[in-house]
């Protein structure tokens, strides 16, 4: 697939890089750690002791980062090399990554696929060897933002009664309750019951947020930042995720805000929101399956998810 953006890189092969050790896509009502709590260090040995030793690990230990020195700039591109890039990449603006202590942004996560030095969650310098080509951050839409926006305060979580709930128990500062308030989250994400039900101030503020940092560090010729996010259906628990990959920039984007599994978790459904998209703005949006190897096959079936009608070559067109 041949698919650029504004004068940017032309993406012509999908490439996974892993960046800032962010969550998995899967949802289970596990113990976490509260927002912005960096989780703690792996236990590990001293750096010149013996293994199953006990003697605490040294500093230089826990702040090996081997690529934050020096100048690890790529070199210049003459048209003829492979790009390389990750279509796949969350944020503490997923609510999963969020609360169990992803404390970075999407201008972090940009900043970072640039090769630019940046601190992680757990207090680290890191650089990227290499730098990406290009970066897709593709947070979850459901309740996209609410973890950063418990951080910040931000009054339109605490105008909703789960929200104040939600806020108040994060907010508090004790893991407990912490775990608590994001269990409450997986409960509504897995019976599909959008706690904002109606209401998109803040959707509508995170996704512009979004944008912004996408536009920001866009750089036709040198790098790529495409706007996306990653449409999360689960029916029955089974994967049916795709990554939604604009072609546009923020002007359009922010135009409708992003689809996801509370609007509904039919394939079908969303195929018909870009179709829209496209035909309210003009603009152009596809959608990459994601993790189907845990559809439970239901991303395979040769039969549609609702109406059941068996998939031939205009479903497939």
């Amino acid at each position: 697939m041949i698919f650029s953006r504004r004068g940017g890189i032309t993406l012509s092969a999908l490439a996974g890089a892993s960046l800032l050790a962010l969550a998995a896509c899967s949802f289970s009502g596990g113990k976490s750690a509260s927002d912005g709590a960096a989780p703690s260090p792996p236990t590990t040995t001293g750096e010149h002791s013996p293994a199953g030793s006990s003697t605490k690990p040294s500093a230089a230990s826990l702040s090996y980062s081997p690529y934050s020195q020096g100048d690890h700039s790529q070199a210049a591109d003459d048209g003829s090399r492979p790009y390389y890039g990750d279509t796949h990449l969350h944020t503490s603006y997923s609510t999963d990554a969020g609360m169990i202590g992803n404390t970075l942004g999407p201008e972090d996560a940009y900043r970072f696929a640039r090769g630019e030095l940046v601190t992680s969650s757990t207090g680290l310098p890191v650089r990227l060897q290499r730098p990406l080509d290009f970066l897709v951050v593709s947070d979850h839409s459901e309740n996209l933002g609410l973890s950063p926006g418990i951080a910040e305060g931000n009054p339109i979580i605490a105008s909703n009664a789960w929200g104040k709930q939600v806020f108040d128990l994060v907010r508090s500062g004790v893991l407990d309750n912490a775990v608590k308030a994001y269990d409450m989250w997986v409960e509504k994400l897995n019976t599909v019951n959008d706690p904002f039900q109606g209401d998109s101030r803040l959707s509508t503020v995170m996704w512009a947020r979004e944008t912004a940092a996408a536009e920001k560090y866009n750089e036709p010729g040198k790098f790529t930042a495409f706007i996306g996010y990653e449409w999360t259906s689960m029916p029955n628990g089974n994967n049916l995720h795709r990554n939604v990959i604009y072609r546009d920039g923020k002007a359009k984007a922010d135009q409708v805000l992003p689809f996801s599994q509370f609007d509904s978790t039919d394939p079908e459904r969303l195929w018909a929101w870009m179709a829209a998209y496209e035909k309210k703005t003009g603009g152009r949006v596809f959608a990459i399956p994601h993790g189907g190897n845990l559809s439970n096959g239901l991303m395979f079936d040769d039969i549609t998810l609702i109406a059941k009608k068996p998939i031939d070559g205009a479903y497939a067109t």
